[in-house]
């Protein structure tokens, strides 16, 4: 293999606890990553390695293309052991080309940026790569005596921001390392050195709780700002079609009759859904906590493809979905309504939620219906899945 990612994620993080799978912006910061890593087509292994179990269940469960999961070794996961120890340990027991290392601390990284460096490495024939961004700031120094002196203007001559030529950060997102020299020198950078300029807003790294706000900030504008074209192209490649119970295919209400016995209402326009979806060639299923008869009957009529009852982890019931089927997470959509439903909503290509979802939920979620939970919610999810399928 020519480029594989390697990202090194510690479990103690002090600055902020649990820092690498902490939710940000709607799902594990290390998930950002990861994401940006699966989306370069270059990259044809992608190597999280990792001293912390729940790191590892949080990777696992994703169920990310081209990823696998390596331990890292305790000295190299200290609060003093430097990234290279990690990377070195890394390239003494596996064979590639170059390395990319991608530091989970940057999640306003893009696919694109990959890319576009790894053409840039080979166009140049570098033998390392280092991301940066342009700054125009007046740097000043101050000496023993608390006086300042300018570094890198004339105050008697202060250009306008506009005029200033920038000088370049490194901002720390990723860096390519050829294997052999990267073994050689025991360093990240060797050689000749190949700069890839990113957008400025990626100066920043989530290191101090600050810059989680500032970070988070841009991921959700960002989300925001996604065109309405990427969306349908997500519901394009959907194969798999999932749902939670109570709250979405139920009003979420709690019947019962004389005799105790526990009842649901189910709307015949939602079970119209699954059969239009069965048409279409999309796999159909529910995930839900409750484990009735009443569901699973429910299921049989609908001819649906998977029914996981009692699912308290629902990230894991999907991650075992994926592996039965071969889809990958981005194939697949799901609406859900509560906070067990939060995990799958985080990791799925299409997120949905009826129109009384919890605030989270609703804050997650890609498509958000019209309709209430148990009043045609699914199927509303359904069509706007099918007609954007078809194109």
């Amino acid at each position: 293999m020519k480029y594989v990612a390697f990202i090194p994620l510690r479990g103690g993080s002090k600055s902020i606890p649990r820092k690498n799978i902490v939710p940000i912006a709607g799902k594990p910061l290390c998930h950002w990553a990861i994401e940006a890593a699966v989306g370069c087509s270059a990259i044809e292994r992608i190597y999280v390695a990792t001293d912390s179990d729940e790191i590892r269940h949080s990777v696992a469960n994703a169920a990310f293309p081209k990823v696998e999961l390596v331990d890292r070794s305790p000295d190299t996961a200290t609060d003093t052991a430097s990234t290279e120890s990690a990377m070195l340990e890394f390239a003494e027991s596996h064979e590639f080309g170059v390395l990319v290392l991608i530091q989970a601390t940057s999640p306003l990284l893009r696919s694109d940026d990959l890319s576009q460096a790894i053409e840039r490495y080979e166009r140049e024939n570098a033998d390392s790569l280092v991301t940066v961004v342009p700054q125009k700031r007046f740097i000043w120094s101050l000496d023993s005596q608390g006086l300042a002196t300018a570094q890198n203007y004339n105050p008697l001559s202060r250009p306008r921001r506009q005029d200033f030529p920038p000088y370049y950060v490194e901002n720390g997102a990723f860096y390519l390392s050829e294997r052999i020299g990267l073994l050689e020198h025991q360093c990240r950078l060797f050689g000749q050195i190949a700069a890839h300029v990113m957008p400025e807003e990626t100066f920043y790294e989530l290191d101090e709780r600050v810059d989680w706000k500032i970070i988070e900030a841009f991921l959700k504008e960002r989300s925001s700002e996604a065109p309405a074209a990427n969306l349908s192209q997500r519901a394009s490649r959907i194969k798999l079609f999932l749902t939670d119970v109570d709250g979405v295919l139920t009003d979420a209400g709690m019947y019962y009759s004389e005799n105790g016995d526990e009842l649901k209402k189910f709307n015949t326009r939602d079970g119209k859904a699954f059969e239009l979806l069965r048409n279409a060639g999309i796999q159909t299923g529910i995930i839900t906590a409750e484990d009735t008869q009443i569901v699973a009957r429910r299921a049989a009529k609908l001819k649906m493809d998977f029914l996981y009852q009692g699912a308290t982890d629902k990230d894991k019931v999907l991650s075992e979905i994926l592996v039965k089927t071969g889809f990958t997470r981005e194939e697949v959509a799901y609406i859900g309504d509560d906070l067990g439903d939060l995990p799958v909503l985080e990791q799925v290509g299409v997120a949905a939620c009826p129109s009384d979802a919890i605030e989270a939920v609703q804050r997650i979620s890609h498509f958000r219906s019209t309709r209430k939970g148990g009043e045609g919610a699914v199927r509303e999810f359904a069509e706007w899945i099918l007609l954007r399928n078809q194109v």
